[in-house]
């Protein structure tokens, strides 16, 4: 007959094969019948093995840095936009594959709340992907030199929502508007997108070069999309000025 631990082992319990001698001692301790306890470890294991899939769906997604919408100000925004956030963060957008765009300069927040939506996703089940712009054209040209096109695209398929940063802060050349173009237009009504950019939609064209082609993608990204307009003073200024300011009076 196996072990606890090489039965646990066996089954993939992995909870159960780290901690059953003291889970057995606290159950014992507690009086607990045999349906009770082994309810408990049910649900310990269980949320033991949500964890890990949240943790493994965060590392999956390759965020450039862990950022929460719980640490996010909205307060330094108006109500408009403080209202189309409240609504992202339900993540409905996300079950109506819907698209969400962030315009607004550097330091307004916009990477922040993405990540923040994208780790949020990441606990609610959903699979993820965040990636900068120019990184992204350059990964798309290296599958088609290498004939992976094909399975790059299926690979993004399987991604619930793709964050795509710092759209229009380098512009690319006709093969690699082409290849986002493509890439964009696939995705519609099969998976959301999130796209941060500091351009407003009639500068596009500054990125992609072709007008024809950066109307016929706008057209398609803003169709049944959230846009939030975040320009105005810095919000990283605004923490760093609340930082400061919280130093200076503990000086006092």
């Amino acid at each position: 007959m196996l072990t606890i631990t090489e039965a646990a082992n066996e089954l993939k319990l992995s909870f159960l094969k780290e901690n059953h001698p003291h889970l057995m001692a606290e159950y014992q301790a507690r009086g607990l019948t045999f349906e009770e306890a082994l309810l408990e470890w049910i649900n310990e294991e269980v949320q033991h093995r949500r964890n890990r899939s949240h943790q493994r769906r965060i590392k999956q997604a390759k965020f450039s840095q862990k950022k929460y919408l719980v640490d996010f100000d909205d307060q330094v925004f108006n109500e408009p936009v403080r209202k189309e956030l409240r609504s992202l963060k339900t993540l409905q957008f996300i079950q109506n594959k819907e698209n969400a765009i962030f315009i607004g300069n550097p330091g307004t927040g916009k990477t922040h709340f993405s990540i923040g939506l994208g780790i949020e996703a990441c606990l609610q089940g959903y699979n993820v992907l965040f990636i900068n712009a120019p990184n992204l054209v350059i990964q798309m040209k290296e599958a088609v030199t290498q004939s992976q096109f094909y399975r790059f695209k299926q690979r993004l398929q399987r991604i619930d929502l793709l964050i795509i940063d710092e759209l229009g802060y380098l512009s690319f050349d006709a093969s690699g508007a082409e290849l986002i173009f493509n890439l964009l237009s696939n995705r519609i009504g099969e998976g959301s997108v999130i796209i941060t950019t500091n351009l407003t939609f009639d500068r596009w064209q500054d990125c992609f070069k072709d007008p024809t082609l950066t109307g016929a993608l706008v057209d398609r990204l803003v169709y049944k999309a959230h846009v939030v307009d975040m320009r105005g003073e810095s919000y990283r200024m605004k923490q760093t000025s609340h930082w400061k300011n919280t130093l200076q009076e503990g000086e006092e």
